[in-house]
């Protein structure tokens, strides 16, 4: 796989703008064919009664829903969702994005290999490496903006918790740190516990 499919194949999704909202949605077409398949439900049905008429129309509607479903179901496997638009909420987005950020740098080193070796000329080079670091600062951008969560997380406990109960982690004989529930020193294996 040359470097130039590699990096179109992973980078293109992100640099697409992202489609216009003025245009028909597939879960509103599922809602229209509802709407109009009831109506003529109405139309063919006269003569039948009101309960007949209205368990037609509600089974219309039903298979207008189970296709909105099977829709909202089958979407997520098929579309690529962008990149930017995740937010560092957590572990997992975060670990997605640095695996995005060591594609993106593998792919930087790709394309330095393969301008040496000759394969992609100058003018592609340029225009590939600015794209791909572009890519690759945003990404560092956004893995900087969430990275002091730890930090934060950690004063806070200690400004409710206080001081005097973090330090109950600190091993008596040999003043490791340990977690604040450890029941033995991970340095020297003793007791933590407290006699009573």
């Amino acid at each position: 796989m040359s470097s130039e499919t590699s990096t179109e194949s992973h980078f293109t999704g992100g640099d697409l703008p992202p489609s216009g909202s003025d245009s028909l949605q597939p879960w509103q077409l599922f809602t229209l064919a509802g709407l109009i398949g009831a109506t003529i439900t109405v139309f063919l049905s006269r003569g039948q009664s009101p309960a007949a008429v209205i368990l037609l129309s509600l089974a219309v509607f039903a298979a207008a829903a189970v296709g909105i479903a099977a829709l909202r179901t089958v979407m997520p496997l098929t579309s690529k969702a962008a990149a930017d638009t995740t937010q560092v909420l957590g572990g997992r987005t975060r670990a997605a994005l640095e695996r995005e950020k060591g594609l993106v740098l593998r792919s930087i080193k790709e394309l330095e290999f393969d301008r040496a070796m000759g394969k992609v000329s100058e003018k592609d080079f340029t225009e590939m490496s600015a794209r791909l670091r572009a890519r690759a600062a945003r990404l560092m951008r956004q893995l900087d903006a969430g990275a002091g969560y730890r930090e934060q997380i950690e004063r806070e406990i200690e400004r409710r918790i206080g001081k005097a109960e973090v330090v109950l982690g600190v091993c008596a004989s040999c003043a490791t740190k340990n977690d604040p529930d450890a029941r033995f020193c991970k340095g020297c294996g003793k007791s933590m516990e407290k006699p009573s």
